[in-house]
């Protein structure tokens, strides 16, 4: 079975339970950056698969008035890498695609959202600003794999945007249009170390 069916199955099996009563209490989750991962995936014209990732990162899932939470987080284009080829990462920190030394953030801030969402998976929509450029996404939560997500097992979402979309459309002979974000995001107590 694939990690991620697992994953899945792990999911549809876990007891619903409310958003971990430390991070209501506190009202915000820092995301922890030594534990969570986000990174994408590009396709050449010829079929080459880029992974690509993004080492530092940073934000928070703060708790709303209403009940319900809001993620806020930042990637840090200046160190964005393409796993295994330093050629395409100073190409894609460079100014045809990220534009690291203009815009040194890749930001997402969701639209508050019910704390079920990162038990049962769904639809996270919200604002992602990549060079300047903001537009509405929506990524796919998956299910949790445990019964404390964000603490004790990574919240994990996908989407895909358009490069077009956010002025990144050189390279339109060698790269495909569509840019696979996954991330894996975990957290911590605001007021922990």
């Amino acid at each position: 079975m694939s990690r991620r069916l697992a994953r899945w199955c792990a999911g549809l099996l876990a007891l619903p339970m409310a958003w971990p009563a430390a991070a209501v209490a506190q009202g915000a989750l820092r995301i922890d950056a030594d534990g969570s991962e986000a990174g994408f995936l590009l396709r050449t014209r010829w079929g080459q698969r880029l992974e690509g990732r993004f080492p530092q990162l940073s934000g928070e899932v703060r708790g709303l008035e209403d009940g319900r939470k809001q993620v806020r987080l930042e990637l840090s284009a200046r160190e964005v890498e393409i796993v295994d080829h330093p050629r395409y990462t100073r190409l894609t920190r460079g100014e045809a695609f990220f534009d690291a030394s203009r815009h040194p953030h890749v930001a997402f801030v969701s639209d508050p959202f019910d704390e079920g969402l990162v038990r049962t998976g769904g639809d996270l929509v919200g604002v992602l600003e990549i060079r300047g450029v903001q537009r509405r996404e929506t990524f796919r939560i998956e299910p949790a794999a445990c019964q404390r997500p964000v603490l004790d097992c990574p919240v994990v979402a996908a989407g895909t945007v358009d490069r077009g979309d956010y002025a990144m459309d050189r390279w339109g002979f060698a790269l495909g249009e569509r840019v696979e974000f996954r991330l894996a995001l975990r957290g911590r107590e605001a007021d922990a170390p």
